[in-house]
C-alpha cells in the first residue's frame, strides 16, 4: 500500500515538472494532491483506530493472556504460551496445567474486575461462548483483547494460524495447523456412495441433549461420511425427548464421557429404555472422550474415536 500510494505521489511530481496535468489549471492539481494525500492520511488513522484493523497484528510484549473460552486456552498450552497465561474459565480444565491457573468466573459472565485486577496485556476470546457485550466492555476499559471467530472444523487450522501470529507462535501454530490439516484428510470419507449410517452423539444423559448442527461434532459426523440423526435441530445442542430418539432410529450412538461424570453408569436408564433402537439393540452404543466437545487441538483425536466405533 506505502509503496503504490508513493507511486503514485511521484507521477503527479513528474506531471508538475513536465506542466502536464489531466484537467483543469496547475492549481487545480495541486489541490487534487493535497486532497488525495489527506484521504490517504485519513484513511490510515481510521485503520488504526479500528479494533477490526487491530485484531490479526501480532501484540507486542503478550506476556499476561487471560483466555475466555476452554478452546482458546488448549490451543494457546499447545502454542507453548502456557506461562504466559494468567487466568481462564472455570470451564478450562485441559491439559491439566489449565485447571491451575486463576479463575475469573465463566465463559458468558466472566469478572471484569478479576480480569482488570489481573492487569492482563490481551484477553483471547470467542464468538463461541462469549458475549460480543463483553468484548465491548473490557475495550472500553483499556483492554486490548482477540476475538477468536473459528466455528468449523474446516477453519479450525487458519484460525490457528492466526491466534499464533497474534501472540507471536507462528512456528508452532504452522506446526499445529499442519497436523490437524494431515488429520482432517486422513480422516475425511471419499467414497460416499454407500449408505450413510444414522448416529447421534450424546453430550448430556439427563436432560438429553444431543449434538446438532454447527458444532465440531457434527462436522466430524459428516466428515466421516454419516448422516446425524439431529442435523435438522434449530440449536446447536438440541434437548431431545426419549420418544424422538426412538423414532430416529440411530444406528450408532456416541455418549461423551466429558462431564466428569460417570457417564456409562448414569446413562444405563436411558439406555434401558431404548432397548428398540438399533444402536443399542445392535449393541453399536460407544463411550467416547470430550475431545470434539471444544474445536482445538484434540478433535482429530476424537475424530478417529468415532471412526474406531464404525468399523
Amino acid at each position: 500500500m506505502i509503496k503504490s500510494d508513493k507511486g503514485r505521489i511521484v507521477f503527479w511530481k513528474q506531471l508538475h515538472r513536465q506542466g502536464k496535468y489531466p484537467s483543469g489549471s496547475r492549481s487545480d492539481s495541486i489541490r487534487f494532491l493535497s486532497a488525495f494525500i489527506c484521504v490517504k492520511v485519513l484513511f490510515f488513522l481510521i485503520c488504526i483506530g479500528s479494533p477490526q484493523a487491530l485484531a490479526s497484528e501480532p501484540i507486542p510484549h503478550a506476556q499476561r493472556i487471560i483466555s475466555l473460552s476452554p478452546a482458546t486456552t488448549e490451543i494457546l498450552f499447545a502454542l507453548g504460551a502456557g506461562d504466559r497465561i494468567i487466568g481462564v474459565t472455570s470451564f478450562c480444565d485441559h491439559p491439566e496445567e489449565a485447571k491451575k491457573k486463576q479463575k475469573i468466573g465463566g465463559m458468558s459472565n466472566p469478572s471484569l474486575e478479576a480480569i482488570v485486577a489481573l492487569k492482563p496485556d490481551l484477553v483471547v476470546m470467542t464468538t463461541d461462548g462469549n458475549p460480543q457485550e463483553v468484548d465491548e466492555r473490557l475495550r472500553t476499559m483499556g483492554l486490548r483483547t482477540y476475538v477468536w471467530t473459528a466455528r468449523k472444523l474446516s477453519e479450525l487450522p487458519d484460525g490457528i494460524r492466526a491466534l499464533a501470529s497474534v501472540i507471536r507462535a507462528q512456528a508452532r501454530g504452522e506446526k499445529l495447523a499442519g497436523e490437524i490439516e494431515t488429520g482432517l484428510r486422513r480422516s475425511l470419507v471419499k467414497d460416499r456412495s454407500s449408505r450413510r449410517l444414522k448416529v447421534l452423539y450424546i453430550v448430556w444423559p439427563e436432560p438429553l441433549l444431543v449434538a446438532g448442527p454447527g458444532t465440531a461434532i457434527d462436522d466430524a459426523i459428516a466428515l466421516l461420511g454419516m448422516n446425524n440423526a439431529a442435523a435438522g435441530a434449530r440449536t446447536a445442542y438440541p434437548r431431545f425427548s426419549i420418544e424422538e430418539l426412538i423414532r430416529q432410529a440411530p444406528e450408532v450412538v456416541f455418549i461423551g464421557k466429558g462431564s466428569g461424570m460417570d457417564m456409562q453408569a448414569v446413562s444405563q436408564g436411558i439406555l434401558k429404555k431404548l432397548a428398540t433402537v438399533p444402536a443399542v439393540r445392535n449393541n453399536k452404543v460407544c463411550y467416547v472422550s470430550d475431545s470434539l466437545y471444544r474445536l482445538g487441538p484434540r478433535v482429530v483425536q476424537g475424530i478417529e474415536e468415532l471412526a474406531a466405533c464404525i468399523k
